[in-house]
């Protein structure tokens, strides 16, 4: 299912639910009952809880969009280094330079068609890419360079993996959610309690009442859904994050 459709789905049950049951109440409050009764403490009380929850939800829109911000940081990063590794490694032997781009090749490819669908789903790496991040680290290392020019580039070549191996660490690190289940029970928490307070102002069926009310369960709703949409560092599908592996590597 579409992340929008799931979106559009969110906002309209959000705003159906509210004034389903706002008409409900307003069905069975009498006659004689009188809106501007309601304290001016319940006034209060539901303006300081709508901007405190107003701080909450933008602090965990704020975490999660940094989060992902560096989680797209960290991937650029990876790739941009192998990338590198392909590129100065022409200066080697013929043989040397094959291998090295066919096994920095296959490293990618599990990457993008392996370990990534395992990333987004038990939030961990697989431990044969580390296997083949190794193999080139290995043909870098044991190649002995021929005159000065290579040996200008062996420990360039060796700094060119080092960052694409501490880029893969900090993937693991990123690999899981950003928020912990705590503070989803806070957000679901405090959403309830923010809609369920409008109720205590006794609005009524009045279409601009019944409008705003229907516009602010969507609003919430769908800041929520942002939340939850950032809440994975590297998206929620492969093609999500690995763009800029496909646009410098063949995969």
């Amino acid at each position: 299912m579409s992340e929008w459709l799931v979106l559009a789905l969110a906002m309209l049950a959000a705003c159906a639910v509210v004034l389903s049951i706002t008409v409900l109440r307003q069905r069975r409050i009498s006659d004689d009952d009188d809106p501007s009764e309601t304290p001016d403490v319940i006034e209060y009380m539901t303006m300081m809880v709508g901007v405190v929850y107003a701080i909450v939800l933008g602090l965990a829109i704020a975490g999660v969009w940094e989060a992902r911000n560096a989680a797209q940081d960290t991937v650029r990063a990876e790739a941009q280094a192998l990338h590198e590794v392909t590129e100065r490694v022409q200066v080697y032997a013929p043989a040397a330079r094959d291998r090295t781009r066919e096994d920095v090749n296959a490293y990618v490819t599990h990457v993008v068609k392996k370990e990534w669908p395992v990333m987004l789903e038990r939030g961990q790496l697989t431990d044969k890419g580390g296997q083949l991040l190794d193999k080139v680290r290995a043909d870098l290392t044991s190649y002995e360079p021929r005159n000065d020019h290579e040996g200008q580039s062996y420990q360039p070549l060796l700094d060119q993996v080092g960052a694409a191996d501490a880029a893969r660490n900090a993937r693991a690190q990123a690999a899981e959610p950003t928020m912990p289940g705590v503070v989803w029970f806070g957000l679901i928490a405090g959403a309830l309690v923010a809609v369920g307070l409008i109720f205590t102002l006794q609005i009524r069926r009045s279409p601009r009442e019944l409008m705003l009310a229907g516009l602010y369960s969507a609003l919430i709703a769908f800041l929520l859904f942002l939340i939850w949409d950032f809440n994975s560092p590297f998206g929620h599908d492969v093609a999500d994050a690995t763009g800029i592996f496909s646009d410098l590597f063949a995969v």
